[in-house]
């Protein structure tokens, strides 16, 4: 395992990290999946010793994947270990079955309180704002939460888990006013509308941690054209047939070749195109079992700058407007 530093941090994160959304279980809100389905909680133990095993150092979950049971496992498993680093999530609450987002200054430090006794620590590493919108930083409670959370040592450093889809202007606010240390973005082969992000990130001396690294399973090269998801899976009303094949299409005719030159597999040649991408500090590919503990940990390489060049040149031809389909389903 190599490792990076994130940002101007003194975080020193293993540059392919553990991402926890799945192990929460399955949680429902209404009628909106918000997990991955059922979670076995011995495999995803066995799934975090495999991660420690394989010499990944970073964690990342939030208090809203599986209502807290993530950050349960992870306090149990982990807690206060040594040289281990936890990053979680603040602002989506349930009330009155309905998701709601809370970025009020009370809020945040008595979620914040409850992370770390789910946790076991009394300190959490990265803390990030869990999709806040431009609209809740101009009212300021949650960038003055945050700094009186640093103040008093509940956490180290903070930042912002941009939303999936429009990440510019929330990252463009903070810059500009030399606010948190870092971002949480999604980034891969698909999906590249944050590389702009990430270039103006990494120039102001910001981490970066990008997820969604296999676009929902899309970019392991696994996934059957006919493949549909039980409704407490959030990928059922994410993912079509139409999805799904025009994917698979397009993956087989222009990029999985590359996987032969390389002679690594298609999730390595995946997480490999990010970590190519100056300015990522860590990816976070959703780990369930042992087994993806070791596949996401291996073969990893440094892609050819031609490589990169042909692969980022996709986004324009081919994959945008697939993500903008992907964006109308949720």
């Amino acid at each position: 395992m190599k490792y990076r530093t994130f940002g101007t941090t003194a975080l020193n994160v293993s540059e392919i990290g553990f991402g926890a959304w799945a192990i929460g279980g399955s949680a429902v809100v209404g009628n909106t999946a918000i997990g991955w389905g059922p979670s076995d909680d011995g495999e995803s133990v066995t799934a975090i010793k495999a991660a420690l095993d394989a010499g990944i150092n970073f964690f990342d979950t939030a208090d809203f994947y599986g209502m807290g049971h993530s950050e349960k496992l992870l306090g149990k498993e982990i807690g206060m270990m040594k040289d281990i680093i936890i990053a979680t999530k603040v602002g989506h609450r349930v009330i009155n079955d309905t998701i709601q987002l809370d970025y009020s200054k009370a809020y945040i430090l008595e979620a914040c309180e409850k992370s770390l006794t789910r946790l076991k620590r009394d300190t959490i590493d990265f803390y990030q704002l869990h999709s806040a919108r431009l609209n809740h930083f101009e009212n300021e409670e949650c960038v003055a939460a945050m700094e009186q959370l640093v103040q008093e040592g509940k956490i180290r450093f903070w930042g912002l888990s941009l939303n999936t889809f429009q990440p510019a202007s929330e990252a463009a606010y903070l810059m500009s006013r030399n606010k948190g240390h870092g971002f949480q973005l999604v980034f891969n082969l698909v999906n590249q509308r944050a590389l702009p992000v990430i270039k103006d990130a990494h120039q102001n001396g910001l981490g970066i941690i990008a997820r969604m690294p296999l676009q929902f399973g899309l970019l392991t090269g696994t996934m059957l054209n006919d493949k549909a998801f039980p409704t407490d899976d959030h990928r059922h009303f994410r993912l079509n047939h139409d999805i799904i094949k025009s994917t698979n299409e397009i993956l087989n005719k222009k990029v999985w070749a590359l996987c032969d030159k390389y002679s690594i597999n298609k999730t390595s040649l995946a997480l490999s195109f990010i970590l190519s991408v100056k300015g990522i500090s860590t990816v976070i590919p959703g780990i369930r079992t042992a087994k993806q503990a070791m596949e996401n940990t291996s073969g990893i390489v440094q892609l050819e700058e031609q490589d990169m060049e042909f692969l980022i040149s996709l986004y324009d031809s081919d994959w945008s407007v697939l993500v903008e389909e992907m964006e109308k389903m949720g």
